[in-house]
């Protein structure tokens, strides 16, 4: 399989602009976090005229940052991957900044409606502002500085996810679907593991040959890493029912087993991963709740072998 945590080396290079090609340079926002690694990427795509992706949280420096980069009449459209509080409210920052048109996902929404009685554990990281001057769906696409940039849909982080394909190069930005530091989060009811399992799937037809991701370093070999974090999350889900099989009946108990030798500060995102994943099992019709249980699908539901 392949290592899912390769990229211990990237250097963000905080407070600076890094050249990745001649049509390409990065800027990483200094959001450290357990979640962000070393902040989120920025790209600056085009040299007279430029797209700015995923601008990050808002942050006064790193926006001028990018403009003293950029210069504010070249900035011609402000893309946004997905509605996290970590990509998105810097958009309207630089909006407010130069006036250039926020343009990619469409405004935050929910991979399913909560169940009675569940509540979001998430709710914060979303960016429910987020009300972009023109929505990509798949397969649209924006024409700046000569250069094409065509929005792929990835729902399964977020149901709104969407990459970006480059035709110079076949670079895709991947934002948080596919990154070489960490798999991404996958967190009912804002995301899906059914989705993002049914995107990789479908990245893994394409013939890209670098990902640009929203955190971290580059993924330079894409087929052979989307392999290997397909085979990772059937790992997961393969663990899963052994645990039943086991004995085991609830989420908590699961993740106590399968991330044993995880810092247990982290078990609080391994259960929501375990969730998806159990939620997925239910959909396919292979773990159901067990008799009398309710309806409600909360992390110390009761399941069972279907």
């Amino acid at each position: 399989m392949v290592s899912l945590r390769h990229d211990r080396n990237f250097d963000p290079r905080h407070g600076e602009i890094v050249e990745i090609s001649s049509a390409v340079r990065r800027a990483t926002a200094p959001n450290r976090g357990p979640f962000t690694w070393h902040g989120t990427n920025t790209y600056l795509i085009g040299r007279d005229e430029v797209a700015v992706l995923d601008p990050g949280p808002v942050d006064p420096t790193h926006a001028r940052l990018l403009l003293n980069a950029v210069g504010k009449d070249r900035l011609a459209a402000i893309l946004v991957s997905h509605t996290h509080v970590d990509h998105s409210p810097g958009a309207r920052l630089l909006q407010e900044m130069t006036g250039a048109p926020i343009i990619g996902c469409g405004r935050h929404r929910a991979a399913r409606a909560l169940q009675p009685g569940e509540t979001n554990p998430l709710d914060a990281s979303a960016d429910a502002d987020h009300v972009p001057d023109r929505e990509l769906r798949d397969g649209d696409s924006l024409t700046t500085d000569g250069l094409t940039l065509t929005a792929v849909e990835t729902p399964g982080h977020t149901a709104n996810h969407l990459a970006f394909a480059l035709n110079d190069g076949n670079v895709l930005f991947s934002a948080d679907h596919v990154m070489a530091w960490s798999t991404s989060i996958v967190a009912p009811p804002d995301g899906s593991m059914s989705a993002y399992m049914a995107s990789l799937a479908r990245l893994s037809q394409r013939d890209d040959s670098v990902y640009l991701p929203g955190h971290g370093g580059a993924v330079t070999a894409p087929a052979e890493y989307i392999a290997g974090l397909i085979a990772h999350r059937q790992a997961r889900e393969t663990a899963i029912l052994d645990r039943l099989t086991a004995g085991d009946r609830t989420i908590p108990e699961m993740v106590a087993r399968i991330y044993a030798d995880v810092d247990r500060a982290l078990h609080g995102a391994a259960a929501l991963s375990v969730l998806a994943q159990v939620e997925w099992l239910i959909e396919r019709g292979l773990v159901g709740l067990a008799p009398g249980q309710s309806p409600t699908l909360t992390l110390a539901s009761r399941l069972e072998l279907a």
